[in-house]
């Protein structure tokens, strides 16, 4: 049976996860005694090192707190480490020869606050060097105390690529029923998934409908996906065609991800800066209608955990999923409000919020998958002016309140999408956005009255926040693209006073600011 090729899916340049063996074993080979890997699926993992130490001829013990020590291979555990992590770590003092030995720790992170534990690691991992002795720390998070930050090298369990995704599959089909396009769209749902997650979702389906559906996976995933509170899974239904306005910013982003296989560029993304209720939200969704993309939304203000280190945990991981599940849209809503600790230096948090911010921006800068971000912001000057800097984005665009051409078209759409008759005539609407002609459209259908009259019930943010809103066109003009048509953004006032010429005979002369 054929395998997927990545070709058609990751175009440009795409770094490959490499096998966690060979990673081990470089590390093995270059003397590191302490290993750390980070990863949700240990049982996985160990084949991988298991297969290493038939293949390189190494010792290798698991210890877990279930099973205790055993040797793989052997079902035997030694009794007096059943249930005790530091006579396992001991143990290595105990072992006879010169084989290398690599001893496995499944979920040894539980331990290491125990001053006795920890003094037991660093005495073994300094030993280790002379007498080739290897523990290798299998956990879900890297929790390391400070005696041992510099004595591990960390590495990350890559989740399986399409390749194994489809190996998994290709274990539970009796015969291959699916066409390439067929095994395509599949891959393309399974993507992201642990090995594990994947084999369930596939034997589902096939108790289900008897055949592997793309629909079926994309919904588990969806669920395995919203029970971390991170990152959210859309499948949006509708594009451009659904969304009035912005075609300088819709022409800028789909002509970026067609043009893409074409070259050695890898378009980057996008910083939307704009009111609030202009569509930078429905703008990111449709985007992936159109790109033929999953959307992965990051709720950054869900990252921060109670325990020390669950929130670098937490990004690491997050952003690990949308690189799996490339080609994808990556969306971050409202960015400055998830990091407004930054300003602060991190002060109030310990300086979880500088170490998440500090591993966001080194993700924008070096991540080599086909993951396309679009980041919402309403106040940009909350924000560190490294998060902007040229490629990190391709553009920021400034999202202004719609013009009257632009109007028409949103109300055109809404009261098509809710069946409102084409003759009623349009309430005053200066100042709106265009969340509050869906508003308007949609409190029209509910109550079953007129637009004029449902418009009583909208109070613009042109209005509420019209000191908001000058400040804001204030810092973009001249900074920021437009949105909706070609060029840097002006504001009216800025076009307005460029179209005042002096009198004659007069002399402008500059302020002494």
């Amino acid at each position: 049976m054929s395998v997927i090729s990545t070709e058609d899916r990751h175009s440009g340049e795409q770094r490959m996860p490499r096998a966690l063996g060979d990673e081990v074993w470089e590390l093995i080979r270059a003397g590191f005694s302490g290993i750390w890997v980070e990863t949700h699926e240990a049982s996985e993992a160990i084949l991988e090192l298991a297969a290493l130490g038939a293949e390189q001829g190494l010792r290798i013990l698991v210890w877990n707190l279930d099973s205790g020590l055993r040797s793989l291979g052997s079902s035997e555990a030694s009794a007096d480490s059943a249930l005790d992590p530091l006579s396992a770590l001991r143990s290595l003092q105990a072992i006879e020869g010169d084989a290398s030995t690599v001893l496995i720790l499944e979920n040894f992170h539980r331990f290491l606050d125990s001053p006795e534990i920890c003094q037991a690691m660093l005495t073994q991992l300094q030993l280790g060097k002379q007498f080739g002795r290897h523990v290798v720390i299998l956990a879900p998070l890297v929790k390391l105390p400070r005696e041992l930050e510099r004595q591990f090298a960390v590495l990350t369990h890559a989740l399986p690529d399409r390749e194994q995704l489809w190996q998994i599959a290709d274990s539970l089909l009796e015969d291959d029923q699916y066409s390439e396009s067929e095994k395509v769209t599949l891959l393309d749902a399974a993507i992201g998934l642990t090995r594990l997650e994947a084999e369930s979702a596939f034997s589902l389906s096939l108790v289900r409908h008897g055949r592997l559906t793309s629909q079926e996976i994309w919904q588990l995933k969806s669920r395995w996906l919203e029970k971390s509170g991170v990152l959210q899974l859309h499948r949006p239904e509708f594009g451009f065609d659904a969304l009035g306005g912005l075609a300088n910013l819709k022409q800028f982003c789909s002509h970026s991800l067609r043009r893409q296989a074409h070259g050695k560029a890898r378009p980057r993304g996008v910083m939307l800066l704009g009111v609030p209720g202009t569509g930078k939200s429905a703008f990111a969704k449709a985007l992936g209608k159109e790109s033929d993309r999953p959307v992965l939304a990051l709720d950054v203000g869900q990252l921060m955990g109670s325990l020390v280190g669950q929130t670098e945990a937490n990004i690491r991981s997050a952003l690990q999923t949308a690189d799996a599940m490339a080609p994808a849209i990556l969306f971050i809503d409202e960015v400055e409000k998830a990091l407004s600790g930054v300003a602060s230096g991190g002060r109030g948090d310990s300086g979880v919020s500088s170490r998440l911010f500090g591993t966001l921006l080194t993700w924008l800068n070096d991540h080599s998958s086909d993951v396309y971000v679009v980041v919402t912001c309403n106040n940009i000057q909350q924000l560190p002016p490294e998060f902007s800097r040229a490629e990190r984005f391709d553009a920021i665009m400034f999202l202004d309140l719609p013009s009257r051409e632009e109007k028409d078209a949103i109300w055109r759409l809404y009261r098509q999408h809710y069946a409102i008759e084409t003759d009623q005539s349009l309430p005053a609407d200066e100042q709106w956005t265009g969340a509050e002609i869906k508003a308007c459209c949609r409190l029209a259908c509910l109550l079953g009255v007129s637009l004029e009259e449902a418009s009583r019930y909208i109070v613009p943010v042109g209005v509420t926040a019209a000191e908001d809103i000058g400040r804001l066109r204030s810092w973009a003009n001249g900074r920021c693209l437009d949105a909706s048509r070609q060029g840097v953004f002006r504001s009216a006032e800025s076009k307005s006073a460029a179209g005042r010429r002096p009198k004659r005979g007069v002399t402008l002369r500059p302020s002494d600011n």
